[in-house]
């Protein structure tokens, strides 16, 4: 374990990558990784130039989702800006836009969607809608206090738990906590391992008087320290840079993010068992990290996914971490809730610690 420190301290090249790297992946995420789609380029084709057609407009750029970018002067100039990617959306105005909606008749507005972002074209298709429905019950309200007739209405008070802001920055944070510490500690253990038989080290240590598993734990206990040191670096920017509250205990957090490590390093030695370099070894754990990431849960909802690829999720250590760091940092529930995956994590962590222990001593032999 000491030499291991050692050969990782004295590595200028590689040290600041250990320490540096985890903050940046979460800037970068921080800021890119969104879900909120705002800023929404928009154009307009107003054939009724009315009062009220400019009022609908504006309803658009008033309601701090869409920018207003270009107005049209003919329908040939739509596929103009859709191709050129100048807008994502084009709102069309029919003629006696104005004269319709005063005598309560049925108007029918062209709305345009570039849709070749499929996940941003629902969110915008949503906006415009709601934007839509809240301006036509707005003009029903006006001719029918106009008319003094009664108007029932229904008042519904949105409130969102455990993220009141709906800010999905405090919904990423925590699983590029979780990625990274995946990324890390199983590359690291993979590389160290098959570092010691690239330099023909590895028959040194076999004939020292040590056992297989006091190898394995010389090798894992340091990227143990230095995954858990990412995880509090990582987690302490959040909370100071991007204000991601902590609603559960930090020590359940950390206690159970041991126990996903363990998973990681157990990953990492099956890996180092197949791998004969370090560009191997790094290949492969890079080849798995990828659907790992993907499956998990941390960007697309497993619900949404086939059935049988849900179920091959429940392999996937990640998925239960992912669950249970979003409920200890955004919920703030503790074991008596979380103990399905735990269980699971724990299962797992087992199984994967059998194979890969065996697989290396009986590689040892």
């Amino acid at each position: 374990m000491k030499k291991e420190i050692l050969q990782v301290s004295r590595d200028r090249a590689f040290l600041p990558l250990l320490f540096f790297a985890p903050i940046l992946q979460l800037l970068l995420f921080g800021y890119t990784a969104t879900t909120d789609v705002k800023n929404i380029s928009m154009a307009v084709l107003d054939q009724d130039k009315t009062p009220d057609s400019r009022k609908f407009i504006e309803s658009f750029v008033n309601s701090g989702y869409f920018k207003f970018k270009a107005y049209l002067y003919s329908e040939s100039e739509i596929e103009t800006v859709l191709d050129s990617s100048k807008v994502k959306l084009v709102i069309n105005i029919p003629k006696n836009f104005s004269r319709k909606l005063k005598r309560g008749e049925p108007i029918n507005i062209q709305v345009i969607i570039d849709g070749t972002n499929s996940n941003s074209a629902n969110v915008i298709l949503a906006y415009t809608r709601d934007i839509a429905q809240r301006t036509s019950i707005k003009i029903i309200i006006q001719q029918l206090t106009r008319a003094n007739a009664k108007i029932p209405v229904v008042d519904l008070r949105y409130r969102a738990w455990y993220n009141p802001e709906l800010s999905s920055v405090n919904y990423v944070v925590p699983g590029i906590i979780c990625t990274i510490l995946s990324i890390v500690t199983t590359m690291l253990t993979s590389v160290a391992i098959v570092r010691e038989r690239e330099k023909g080290t590895l028959e040194q240590i076999m004939v020292s008087p040590i056992a297989p598993y006091q190898l394995i734990l010389g090798k894992v206990l340091p990227f143990i320290m230095i995954g858990f040191i990412d995880a509090v670096i990582v987690l302490v920017a959040g909370v100071l840079w991007f204000k991601v509250p902590v609603n559960g205990s930090i020590y359940l957090l950390f206690a159970l993010a041991i126990i996903f490590i363990a998973n990681t390093l157990s990953i990492g030695i099956l890996i180092s068992t197949i791998s004969r370099t370090q560009q191997q070894a790094m290949m492969t754990t890079l080849f798995l990290m990828i659907p790992w990431i993907t499956l998990s849960g941390f960007v697309f909802p497993i619900e949404n996914m086939p059935k049988i690829i849900q179920i091959s999720t429940y392999l996937i250590p990640l998925r239960y971490f992912l669950i249970i760091i979003r409920g200890i940092i955004l919920k703030g529930v503790g074991l008596s809730v979380l103990w399905p995956q735990v269980t699971a994590l724990v299962v797992l962590g087992s199984i994967l610690l059998f194979l890969s222990i065996s697989r290396f001593h009986k590689q040892l032999e």
